[in-house]
């Protein structure tokens, strides 16, 4: 690929707005976990509803859910940009725990739900394929967990925001 496709893509991207989540894990390779943006249904059709995420191939979290076998999608709400952030790599933490950055409690399968997430997805890791510099994860949801009415934590413009309803015409 040539550089300037590259930089047009990236900035060409930067402009759609993306929900905000953190994927975890937690077994027996570990526990780890990764600030994405790249999530998305795929259907909520057939033996359980499935999603996807990206996660970058040097992410510590990607060997831990190939390990694991399962991972956690957590929905982030509108205030939660520090554990977007820490969990990104931008806020380090003292003694490198990502997760004392907020309270977590466990899903079926193991892996870390975040307290305030907007949803929690538990998810079985069916299939993963590398495309480029990231794995893409197809999970089957076999745990849906909801929480209150929220506003979710959206990523655009290379910065935090939150969606604004628009009224109707």
């Amino acid at each position: 690929m040539t550089a300037p496709l590259r930089e047009s893509f990236l900035e060409a991207m930067s402009r759609a707005a993306a929900t905000v989540t953190v994927v975890t894990t937690a077994g027996a390779a570990g526990r780890a976990g990764v600030t994405i943006s790249a999530m998305s249904s795929v259907s909520a059709e057939g033996q359980a509803p499935t999603l996807l995420v990206c996660v970058h191939h040097l992410s510590p979290a990607a060997a831990a859910i190939f390990g694991n076998g399962s991972f956690a999608v957590n929905l982030l709400a509108a205030d939660q940009q520090a554990v977007a952030d820490t969990f990104a790599g931008r806020l380090p933490r003292e003694g490198g725990d990502r997760f004392a950055c907020a309270d977590w409690s466990a899903m079926p399968s193991g892996a870390p739900r975040l307290h305030g997430a907007l949803a929690a997805f538990d998810c079985r890791l069916i299939t993963a394929t590398r495309v480029g510099s990231h794995h893409v994860l197809l999970g089957a949801a076999e745990t849906v967990e909801i929480a209150g009415a929220g506003l979710p934590l959206l990523y655009s413009g290379r910065a935090y925001g939150a969606p604004a309803r628009l009224d109707a015409a």
